[in-house]
C-alpha cells in the first residue's frame, strides 16, 4: 500500500487565490490538528509534506484535455460535452477544466508554502520535508507557466484577509522560469541526503526538472541544462535509473524454437518492458509473432528504476472518489482517485483518449513494433476508416477508481532532453553523448540506431515514446514548431488554431476575482 498519503494533513487551500480556509482530511483519521497543534508533533512537517503531494494528487486528472488532446496526438469525438471544442482549440476563459487545473495547482502550491513559511522550525530530522515543498511549488508553477505563459509566482502562504494578492501580479514567463528554477535548486540541497523514494520528490528529480525548466524558458540555456543532465546521466547508476531493456541474449523464448530467436519473439520481451515502466503487464498469449493479450495494471511493476518521480494512486474501498471537476471543498481525496478519468479504460465511452489519423501514420506496428503494442489498444486499432476510435493502452483501468500511478518525470525524458540539451541551436549532431542517449531510447523501441541526429528526429521520436504522457503540446513549444505543426494540423482537419493558443486562457474566474488586476491572454 502506497501509504504516504494515510497522513493527517491540514492545508490553508484556496480557490482563485482568496476564498476561505479549509481542512482536508484523511479517510483513516477524519481529526482535523491545527497548524500550531501539527507542527508541534513529532512528525508534523512529514504530514505537512504528505498533504502536498495529496494535493497534488488532482493535478493530472484534467492536465490530459488541456495538453495532449490539444496536441495533433489525439481528438475527442463530437458527441462528447466540451471535450471536442478543447480539441478544436475552442477553449473559453470559463471552462471549467481549466480553472480548475489552475486552482488545483494553486491549492498544492499553497500546501507547499506552509511548509517554506515555517521551514525553521523544521526538526533536522526532516529538513527534507523543506527541499520537497520547495520542488513541489517548482513544479506547479512549471505546470503553470507551460499552460497559461504569464502567471503570478505564489511564495508565501498569503493572508486571506488582506489584499496580499494584489502583490503577485501575472509576471513574463522569463521571470516565472528564474523563480521556477531557483526554487528547483533550493530543493536540490534539502535532497542532498534523503533517501530515495520514486513517490517522493529528489535530488535526482530536481537536477533533471531544473534542467527541463532552463530548455523551455523562451530563450534556452542548453549549457546549463547540459550539465546538469550530464550529472544524472553519467551518474545513473548512482541514482539507480535506467531503462527497463532486456538484452537480446536473455530475451524469453516464445515459440519454443531455442535455435533461433526471432525478431518477433525479442519485439515481444520489449514490449513487455515497455508496459511495465508503467506498472502493466500483459496477459498470456502469443499468437504469429504478435502478443496477443490483454494488459493490466499491476502495482509490483510501478516502482522501477526507470521511474524518477510519480504520483501514486491505490485502488481501495470508497464513495469519496475525487475527479477533475470535485471542487477542493466538496469531498475527501482519497488514493483511489484516478489520475485521468478519460484517459483509462473508461475513456472509450466517453469518446476522449482516440488516437488522430496522423498520429497512427507513424504509430503503427510496422514503424513502432514495440512501442505500438504498449501504447495503442490494438483492438480498436483501424486507421483505414476514418471515423474509427482508437484508445491507448498505457492506462489499463476501469474508470476514476483506478490505481494506475502518474509518472511525472522518467528517464527515457532523461536520456532525450540531454541530447536536445547537446544539440542546442543546431539543428543536428554527431556529438557521441547525444547520439548514444538517443539510441538507448531506440534500442528499447527496438529501432535502429542512428550516427548523425537531426532536431526533427529527436522531436519524432519523444512523440512516439511519450504519447498519452501530456508531453507533445509542450515539445512542439519547447523547439519552436508549435505554429508550424498546429497550423498545419487545423487546417488540415477543419480546427481553429491560432498562435496565441499554444496557451490556455487565464481563467476568468481568477480575472473576477481581482478586478482591473489580471489580464487575459491575447487570442481569447
Amino acid at each position: 500500500m502506497k501509504n504516504i498519503y494515510k497522513n493527517i494533513i491540514v492545508c490553508f487551500s484556496f480557490m482563485a487565490l482568496l476564498t476561505s480556509c479549509e481542512t482536508e482530511l484523511d479517510l483513516s483519521n477524519p481529526t482535523a490538528l491545527s497548524l500550531e497543534e501539527l507542527l508541534q508533533t513529532d512528525d508534523g512537517f512529514i504530514a505537512l509534506s504528505n498533504g502536498v503531494l495529496d494535493a497534488y494528487q488532482k493535478i493530472p486528472a484534467n492536465e490530459f484535455l488541456l495538453t495532449e488532446l490539444r496536441s495533433d496526438n489525439v481528438r475527442a469525438n463530437s458527441e462528447n460535452g466540451n471535450f471536442p471544442a478543447i480539441s478544436a482549440y475552442n477553449v473559453d476563459p470559463n471552462n471549467g477544466d481549466v480553472a480548475t487545473y489552475y486552482s488545483n495547482n494553486m491549492h498544492a502550491i499553497k500546501h507547499a508554502n506552509t511548509i517554506i513559511d515555517n521551514r525553521f522550525l523544521a526538526p533536522e530530522s526532516q529538513q527534507y520535508t523543506v527541499g520537497e515543498a520547495y520542488f513541489m511549488r517548482a513544479l506547479c508553477h512549471f505546470n503553470l507557466v507551460r499552460a497559461y505563459q504569464n502567471v503570478p509566482f505564489i511564495d508565501k502562504v498569503l493572508d486571506i484577509t488582506s489584499e496580499e494578492a494584489l502583490d503577485y501580479p501575472q509576471l513574463p514567463e522569463a521571470e516565472v522560469y528564474e523563480k521556477i528554477i531557483n526554487d528547483f535548486k533550493t530543493s536540490i540541497a534539502y535532497l542532498n541526503d534523503a533517501p530515495r523514494n520514486r513517490y517522493r520528490p529528489s535530488k535526482g528529480a530536481a537536477i533533471c526538472l531544473a534542467a527541463k525548466a532552463y530548455l523551455s524558458q523562451p530563450n534556452p540555456n542548453y549549457s546549463e541544462a547540459e550539465l546538469l543532465l550530464a550529472s544524472v546521466v553519467e551518474n545513473n547508476g548512482t541514482y539507480g535509473y535506467n531503462l527497463l531493456y532486456t538484452e537480446r541474449s536473455n530475451a524469453a523464448d516464445f515459440d519454443g524454437n531455442t535455435d533461433v530467436l526471432t525478431d518477433q519473439e525479442y519485439y515481444a520481451n520489449l514490449i513487455i518492458d515497455y508496459g511495465h515502466v508503467f506498472g502493466n503487464q500483459i496477459s498470456d498469449g502469443y499468437t504469429d509473432g504478435v502478443l496477443d493479450g490483454s494488459w493490466s495494471n499491476n502495482a509490483g511493476f510501478e516502482i522501477n528504476n526507470e521511474v524518477i518521480f510519480s504520483i501514486a494512486y491505490d485502488l481501495v474501498s470508497s464513495d469519496n472518489y475525487v475527479t477533475s471537476d470535485s471542487g477542493l471543498n466538496d469531498q475527501v481525496e482519497t488514493d483511489s482517485e484516478s489520475h485521468s478519468f478519460a484517459m483509462t479504460l473508461q475513456g472509450p465511452s466517453n469518446g476522449v483518449n482516440i488516437a488522430t489519423l496522423d498520429f497512427l501514420e507513424v504509430m503503427n506496428p510496422e514503424l513502432q513494433p514495440v512501442r505500438f503494442y504498449a501504447s495503442i489498444d490494438a483492438l480498436s486499432y483501424d486507421p483505414t476508416n476514418i471515423t474509427n476510435d482508437t484508445f491507448n493502452a498505457k492506462f489499463p483501468t476501469d474508470g476514476e477508481i483506478g490505481d494506475n500511478d502518474w509518472i511525472v518525470l522518467r528517464y527515457a525524458d532523461v536520456l532525450l532532453l540531454y541530447a536536445e540539451a547537446i544539440m542546442g541551436n543546431n539543428d543536428s549532431t554527431t556529438d557521441s553523448r547525444a547520439i548514444e542517449a538517443f539510441n538507448e531510447v531506440r534500442f528499447r523501441a527496438g529501432l535502429e540506431e542512428v550516427a548523425n541526429l537531426t532536431k526533427q528526429q529527436l522531436l519524432d521520436e519523444r512523440r512516439v515514446e511519450f504519447v498519452y504522457e501530456n508531453q507533445r503540446l509542450y515539445d512542439l513549444v519547447r523547439f519552436g514548431v508549435a505554429d508550424e505543426v498546429l497550423t498545419k494540423f487545423s487546417t488540415e482537419n477543419s480546427l481553429n488554431y491560432t498562435s496565441p493558443k499554444k496557451y490556455l486562457p487565464f481563467p476568468q474566474r481568477e480575472i473576477d476575482n481581482l478586478p482591473n488586476f489580471y489580464s487575459q491572454n491575447s487570442g481569447y
